[in-house]
């Protein structure tokens, strides 16, 4: 099954707490959107996220970080789709050197992985 993938900077905007923390339900909502892709390139149906068995964040993810968020379905149901995900920090601010600084990392961290299910309605299916 292919997978769908989205990279995106997480703003000022993102921080929710002190010192530029950003809130784990982002890596959540990106999740969301990959789900959406997959689901519209394997059924032709946005469908709708039934919810996750397993949610796992392991590391911090700040304001300037760059989220590389990747999916793919793992289980074909009649309607649903069961789907891993993992959410990876591929660049990351240097604030130390300067404030426009940043590194690109040689080994992308993962901030977050989960595995969930999405549904898409038999009479929605396309393909």
């Amino acid at each position: 099954m292919e997978k769908a993938i989205i990279r995106v900077r997480m703003s000022a905007g993102d921080a929710h707490y002190g010192g530029n923390l950003v809130d784990g339900a982002k890596m959540l909502q990106l999740f969301g959107d990959v789900a959406t892709e997959l689901l519209i390139r394997n059924d032709g149906d946005e469908g709708l996220f039934a919810g996750y068995e397993k949610v796992e964040f392991l590391a911090p993810v700040f304001a300037g970080d760059y989220i590389e968020a990747v999916g793919e379905i793992v289980k074909t149901g009649n309607s649903s789709r069961k789907m891993e995900f993992e959410a990876r920090k591929v660049i990351a601010p240097r604030p130390d050197i300067n404030d426009s600084a940043c590194d690109v990392l040689e080994e992308p961290i993962v901030v977050c992985r989960a595995v969930g299910t999405c549904v898409v309605p038999k009479d929605k299916q396309r393909k």
